[in-house]
C-alpha cells in the first residue's frame, strides 16, 4: 500500500512541480534569437516542408498541443507571444508532433486510433469494476467477478494509450532538440536549458503511465480476490 500511495500521489506531484519550476525559470530567460514561440514553430515547420499546419494562439497556462485531426498547432499565450527559452522548447516540441504526423510516424497513428477505445476504457472500466465490487460484496453474485474482469479489460485500453504516449512524446522532444540546433535557433547554453524543460515535461507522461499501471495492477488483484 505504501508503494501504491507513492506511485499514485507522490510521483505525479513531484513531476508537476518539476515541470512548473523548470518552465517558470526558463520562461524568464529571453532567447538570443529573439523569436517568439509562433515564429519558432513556423520556421521549423517551413524548414521541414510543412505549410498546411496553422499555428494558433490558445488560452490558459501550458495548454500547448498539436491537433492532427485539424492540423492546428496551439501555443499558450506566454509561449506564442514571448521570445523565451522555455517557449522555444515547447513550440519546437509541438512541431515535433506535426513532423511525426507529416511523416506518418507509427506510434502517433497508433495513439490516434486508440483515442476512442481509451476513452471508452477509462469511462466504463471504472463503472464495471465498481459494479463488480457491489455485486460481490452485497449480493455475493458470481457476476461480480465477471464484471470486474470486464472492467480490467476496458481499463487496459486506457493504460495501453498511456504507454503508447511515451514514445510519441519522447520522439517529439528528440526531434525538437535536433531542429532548434540544426536551424541555429538556440546557442549551446540555451540548448541545454531547453532540454531541461522538455525532460521535465516528459516526466509528467512517465508519472501518469506509472499511475495507470499501478491502478491496473490493483484492479487485477481485486478481480482475482473476487473469484
Amino acid at each position: 500500500m505504501i508503494i501504491y500511495f507513492i506511485v499514485l500521489m507522490v510521483i505525479p506531484l513531484w513531476a508537476q512541480h518539476k515541470v512548473k519550476s523548470n518552465y517558470e525559470k526558463y520562461a524568464q530567460v529571453r532567447s538570443t534569437s529573439g523569436k517568439t514561440g509562433r515564429e519558432v514553430a513556423l520556421e521549423i515547420l517551413h524548414a521541414n516542408g510543412i505549410y498546411d499546419v496553422e499555428v494558433a494562439r490558445g488560452e490558459g497556462f501550458l495548454t500547448d498541443h498539436y491537433d492532427p485531426s485539424k492540423k492546428v498547432l496551439v501555443l499558450s499565450p506566454q509561449n506564442y507571444d514571448r521570445p523565451s527559452v522555455a517557449g522555444t522548447a515547447i513550440a519546437a516540441h509541438e512541431v515535433g508532433h506535426a513532423i511525426q504526423h507529416a511523416e506518418g510516424y507509427f506510434f502517433l497513428k497508433f495513439r490516434s486510433a486508440l483515442v476512442p477505445l481509451a476513452n471508452i476504457g477509462s469511462n466504463f472500466g471504472y463503472l464495471c469494476i465498481l459494479a463488480g465490487i457491489i455485486l460481490t460484496a452485497l449480493v455475493h453474485s458470481p457476476l461480480g467477478s465477471t464484471a470486474m474482469w470486464i472492467g480490467v479489460a476496458l481499463f487496459s485500453l486506457a493504460v495501453l494509450f498511456s504507454v503508447i504516449t511515451l514514445p510519441v512524446e519522447f520522439d517529439a522532444s528528440n526531434r525538437a532538440m535536433k531542429q532548434i540546433q540544426r536551424l541555429n535557433i538556440v546557442n549551446e547554453k540555451e540548448h541545454k536549458h531547453a532540454k531541461k524543460v522538455l525532460s521535465a515535461a516528459a516526466m509528467t507522461y512517465v508519472a501518469s503511465t506509472a499511475v495507470a499501471m499501478a491502478e491496473l495492477a490493483r484492479f487485477i488483484l481485486m478481480a482475482r480476490n473476487s473469484e
